[in-house]
């Protein structure tokens, strides 16, 4: 079950166990890492798109951890409240109503906590 903490909380405890993989299996993490960083990198799209993209992914996943890492990657990159919503209503036309329930609880609180991070 997920901590009930404050999403930088879940997020540390996301961070953690991350390590906790790498120390296990450093070959693999390191593999792994190395790839998602340069999935993340700037090219023809920038890193705001690609955190716009992994967002709506992630709602359409239901990956509740991946929903607040990239909520947080959007907020970062510079994404305003309209840009995650128009990325949750396309989201939306695939996910249906399942992915509205994420957004309008999960995206929600965590645009809520993480600006008020950042203001």
């Amino acid at each position: 079950m997920m901590n009930t903490g404050s999403y930088e909380e879940i997020l540390h405890d996301y961070k953690l166990g991350l390590g906790h993989f790498t120390e296990k299996m450093p070959h693999i993490a390191r593999k792994f890492n190395a790839f998602t960083e340069a999935c993340f990198e700037e090219g023809k799209l920038s890193q705001k798109e690609k955190q716009l993209i992994a967002l709506g992914i992630s709602v359409y996943s239901q990956d509740e951890y991946c929903i607040i890492y990239h909520t947080k990657g959007c907020i970062d990159q510079g994404c305003t409240e309209e840009e995650i919503w128009e990325a949750i209503g396309v989201t939306g036309a695939f996910g249906g109503g399942a992915a509205i329930s994420q957004a309008v609880t999960l995206v929600q609180d965590c645009m809520e906590e993480f600006s008020q991070s950042i203001n």
